[in-house]
């Protein structure tokens, strides 16, 4: 903290907006509007302490120790530093959530406006992580952008009493007849879900791009949105607001919900993803903290810790994130595909999560579209990714939201996506990886539409 506080020293908002020499640097680096000015702003989470005593500045650059770095602005859990040379960045031990490069003043600019979001591959918004006030920003942007096909929908309160909210994107039936289609098209439901375990950003990076990708013009690059033609999709990009909150001011590893289960428990917070109402169990095997992604688990099924990252709960659904969730599915109809997207282990997963044994009536469906969901990721940027059931490919669970979107909501097609990477970075994969991760996703997103809707020249109709 003390290091931190010597690298980062500003003029106070009570005295000079700024000292002669900042200003003088500031013209130096940017002179006027139509200046170049090759750079980056780099994006750090930062926790509430750190954070504690800082001010956004005020419509201007505040010079830090280091002469070529200048503090861009200062978030409720991060902030933005500019640096002259591309290669800088702030030797700390604290978390970098992206970085953006500069190319003239209006560029670094624009920040303080809002992002683009009339382009999928000209935005700049893919480039970081966002805290959750940017991604509910990003929300009402897109609403507003494009009110014909965006609709939010508030499904519940967190633990923790904030809004959850599910985006709705879809082309009426007016719009389909002005564009000379049918009005009569049997849409069916398309669901994904970001990040239910907080500290998987990937997850929900991918979440926010895919909503971008669906109502951008269908004629860019990994566009989505000639499929809603044929699908409703609803996306909950944040599942764990309370959660994901927590990452960028407290915990960056942060797992669960941040529930109270108790006035006598030491600990709090229920693993969402083990709180499902299908075969949920208050005893399981739980995987070992040393391992990595292919954890081994314990012979025996354990007592219910709450202390541990994978608690399930006193019981299903007890978790209101989870609650929310399965109330806001059941209002919806034909629901034909789930997507739930994780990190890390690239892989694509069927169910089931709670047995090895037990076989899906529907799996060589199921396996069918995953194998083709795996080569449409592969043929993007050449990542591969493995398929097979949920437990073999992971561990044995109860409770988890894909057995549930099957068994109980009656969504044929429902998996589990493990994004990059396979453990190099885990679950802080580095922010340039938004952007291609969003990309392979899309092309996932792309097969498994087609997939299922029997538009793929090479699928059978299901």
């Amino acid at each position: 903290m003390r290091m931190f506080q010597r690298w980062l020293t500003f003029v106070s908002c009570a005295g000079l907006a700024y000292s002669q020499q900042s200003s003088t640097n500031a013209q130096a680096v940017f002179g006027s509007q139509d200046t170049v000015a090759h750079g980056v702003l780099r994006r750090y989470a930062l926790s509430q302490p750190q954070l504690s005593g800082l001010a956004a500045p005020e419509g201007g650059l505040y010079l830090t120790e280091d002469s070529d770095a200048y503090l861009w602005s200062v978030g409720q859990s991060h902030m933005d530093v500019y640096f002259q040379e591309t290669e800088r960045a702030v030797d700390l031990p604290i978390p970098e959530a992206g970085s953006v490069p500069i190319q003239r003043f209006e560029d670094l600019s624009f920040f303080a406006r809002g992002w683009n979001l009339s382009t999928l591959a000209n935005s700049t918004y893919h480039s970081v992580y966002h805290p959750l006030y940017e991604i509910e920003d990003f929300m009402q942007d897109l609403a507003n952008t494009y009110p014909h096909v965006v609709e939010l929908i508030n499904i519940g309160h967190s633990a923790e009493g904030r809004e959850m909210v599910a985006m709705r994107l879809s082309r009426d039936d007016l719009e389909l007849r002005e564009q000379g289609k049918s009005s009569s098209t049997k849409k069916t439901g398309f669901v994904i879900t970001g990040a239910q375990h907080a500290r998987e950003w990937i997850a929900t990076s991918t979440a926010l791009y895919l909503t971008h990708a669906l109502v951008v013009d269908g004629t860019e690059d990994f566009a989505l949105s000639s499929w809603l033609d044929y699908f409703d999709f609803y996306v909950i990009p944040v599942p764990n607001p309370d959660g994901y909150v927590h990452t960028w001011e407290n915990d960056r590893l942060w797992y669960k919900n941040r529930q109270n289960i108790g006035p006598d428990e030491k600990c709090i917070g229920i693993d969402m993803n083990r709180n499902w109402g299908h075969k949920w169990k208050s005893k399981s095997r739980l995987p070992s903290l040393a391992g990595g992604t292919n954890d081994t688990v314990s012979d025996e099924a354990a007592e219910a810790d709450p202390c541990s990252p994978w608690y399930p709960g006193h019981r299903p659904f007890e978790a209101p994130e989870v609650n929310n969730i399965a109330n806001f599915i059941t209002t919806l109809s034909s629901l034909k595909a789930y997507v739930d997207l994780r990190s890390y282990g690239q892989m694509v997963s069927t169910p089931f999560s709670y047995s090895c044994k037990k076989v899906p009536k529907d799996a060589e469906d199921q396996l069918e579209g995953a194998l083709g969901a795996v080569h449409a990721i592969k043929q993007v940027h050449g990542t591969p990714f493995t398929t097979g059931s949920l437990c073999h490919q992971l561990y044995k669970a109860s409770g988890n939201v894909v057995d549930y979107m099957y068994a109980k909501a009656g969504i044929k097609f429902a998996y589990s996506v493990h994004l990059r990477d396979t453990g190099t970075y885990g679950f802080s994969l580095p922010a340039e990886w938004i952007r291609p991760v969003g990309e392979e996703t899309a092309s996932m997103i792309h097969f498994l539409a087609g997939f299922i809707s029997g538009r793929n020249k090479k699928s059978k109709k299901l």
